[in-house]
């Protein structure tokens, strides 16, 4: 099963748009989303729903992980990273992870000037109790 939102904002002459396409993949109880174009205040809180839908989807299947390929996007800013990073937040209430599998050089950019990088690099094991 395969979901595809594309998302436009309302002034379609200055950007590029939002497509987030979130596809189950291997291992079981791993969500693979790929995200491309623009991600910026107009369009992150759409970015973050996206996954926080993803992420919700799979609620039911052990250990659920979201991969996110954003070597596709083309511009990404802090509020793209808020959103990632909001995300992740969710996923680790619920023992889950976010992690980014690919990154353009935007992505890159902000995850290396504001360090925060490792945060979406690996899953982090959630606390035994």
């Amino acid at each position: 099963m395969t979901a595809i939102a594309r998302h436009d904002r309302p002034d379609v002459s200055q950007t590029v748009g939002l497509e987030v396409s979130v596809t189950p993949s291997p291992p079981p109880g791993t969500a693979h989303v790929r995200v491309s174009g623009e991600v910026d205040f107009g369009n992150a809180a759409i970015l973050r729903e996206d996954l926080l839908t993803a992420l919700a989807s799979q609620r039911d299947t052990p250990l659920v992980d979201l991969s996110v390929d954003l070597s596709r996007v083309t511009f990404c800013d802090c509020a793209g990273l808020n959103a990632l990073l909001s995300t992740r937040l969710a996923a680790l209430r619920i023992g889950r992870g976010v992690r980014i599998t690919a990154a353009s050089r935007p992505v890159e950019r902000l995850l290396h000037l504001t360090a925060t990088g490792f945060l979406l690099a690996s899953r982090c094991p959630p606390e035994s109790k």
